[in-house]
């Protein structure tokens, strides 16, 4: 087993891998097994029982584990390797270190992060995380704002857009995201039950949501703003109450900023409905639900800050050194944040790929009315994403969203 020929690795072959690489010494005793929760790689932890060292290779497959009929092609791992080299240049200690990359295996060795959880887990579990607004919106200017044509020298940008060009995988997100859970793509779209005919009414059936949703798809993929993760959720950063690491950029590519930030936001949603679904005493929801509504807002609010702060200190174009400029730029961000998030918290509901925040309510009951809550979230955000200017305007949606829905239940039981 030299490994000169490419297939994809079984737990005990990514142990001899690992081996094989030099990463540890010949005679270690290594247990490895495959931990990958997503729906497209292969993930292994490699483990030296004697030490406890222990590191991660993440390998791809020449079709996606959650359905053969996506082939895509292996490139998707050197450009995830790359992006992590680059955000532990832009964005020091916020992603894993990365060691190596085989591009006969399709796949690379990094740090080891299971002293931390999965983000998705912890809001799940409740834990509060003082540092993660700082942290995320560190990361999202330092990566996005730094690739812009603002930061960069032009050649050099245009360099960058073609090496991270990743037609698989933004068809997915085409597909995903921005096409089918608007379009009653019966073939692959997976509502819950319960909700099937409010969505075919509300949202296959409404033109108008259908035309914006349109605009957003044409911005992403014709508008290469900056080197966006573009798959940036909560599944995709781990965390405690001190660090902060974003992890799995294999949809990278030069597309709309507000598509990361709109997903950060949209997935703290997914959170926040289920802290309002399933806290029982009134007070522990309240409380739960006021850090995430503060977080949810900082997110948006400390992004433009700094930003605009990244703006001042290092714009490079002439045209740029107009205040009015900059905050017009970032506006327009924000209001596309607004639209993305939107189609996020749609597509998690209505479309193939569910969340665990959503789908772990057990009655379905009030399954079904958290969800009603974020899809009327999602088309005021969608329909009115230019109305959005700062944290407390998304805030503001979301709780008018669960007013609507609330009303609406009073009005059907009162018939």
């Amino acid at each position: 087993m030299r490994f000169d020929r490419f297939f994809v690795m079984q737990p005990e072959d990514a142990a001899r891998y690992a081996r094989h690489r030099g990463f540890f010494a010949p005679d270690a005793a290594l247990s490895c097994r495959e931990i990958g929760d997503g729906n497209i790689n292969y993930v292994f932890r490699v483990r030296d029982e004697a030490t406890g060292q222990a590191i991660i290779i993440k390998q791809a497959g020449e079709t996606a584990r959650i359905s053969d009929a996506f082939k895509i092609t292996t490139d998707r791992v050197r450009i995830e390797y790359e992006m992590l080299r680059r955000y532990n240049e832009l964005a020091p200690g916020l992603s894993p270190k990365v060691y190596d990359y085989d591009d006969v295996m399709h796949c690379f060795a990094m740090e080891d992060l299971s002293h931390l959880t999965i983000m998705r887990e912890a809001l799940i579990a409740r834990r509060r995380l003082p540092h993660f607004v700082e942290h995320i919106t560190t990361f999202l200017v330092q990566t996005l704002f730094y690739t812009t044509d603002i930061a960069l020298d032009p050649k050099e940008k245009k360099a960058l857009v073609r090496r991270y060009i990743n037609p698989d995988l933004c068809e997915i997100t085409e597909d995903l995201v921005y096409t089918e859970p608007f379009t009653d793509a019966k073939r692959r779209n997976d509502p819950f039950p319960p909700n099937r005919d409010w969505i075919a009414r509300e949202i296959y059936g409404d033109a108008a949501l259908r035309r914006e949703v349109a605009a957003l798809k044409w911005q992403f993929m014709t508008e290469a703003q900056a080197l966006i993760h573009g798959d940036l959720h909560t599944g995709s950063i781990f965390v405690d109450e001190r660090e902060t690491k974003v992890i799995d950029p294999e949809f990278a590519f030069f597309g709309p900023i507000g598509y990361d930030v709109g997903n950060v936001v949209a997935n703290l949603m997914f959170a926040w409905a289920h802290a309002e679904a399933t806290i029982e005493a009134e007070m522990e929801r309240s409380d739960d639900l006021h850090w995430l509504e503060q977080t949810i807002a900082g997110v948006v609010d400390r992004f433009q800050a700094k930003f605009l702060a990244a703006w001042r200190k290092d714009a490079r174009d002439p045209l740029a050194h107009d205040e009015a400029v900059a905050r017009d730029y970032v506006s327009r961000i924000v209001a596309d944040s607004a639209g993305v998030a939107g189609l996020e918290l749609a597509r998690r509901i209505i479309g193939l790929a569910h969340v665990k925040d959503i789908t772990s309510i057990a009655d379905p009951e009030r399954r079904a009315r958290a969800e009603r809550i974020l899809l009327r979230t999602a088309k005021m955000l969608i329909m009115r994403r230019v109305a959005h200017r700062d944290g407390a305007d998304f805030v503001e949606t979301l709780k008018a969203a669960r007013a609507r829905e609330d009303a609406s239940l009073a009005s059907t039981d009162g018939e």
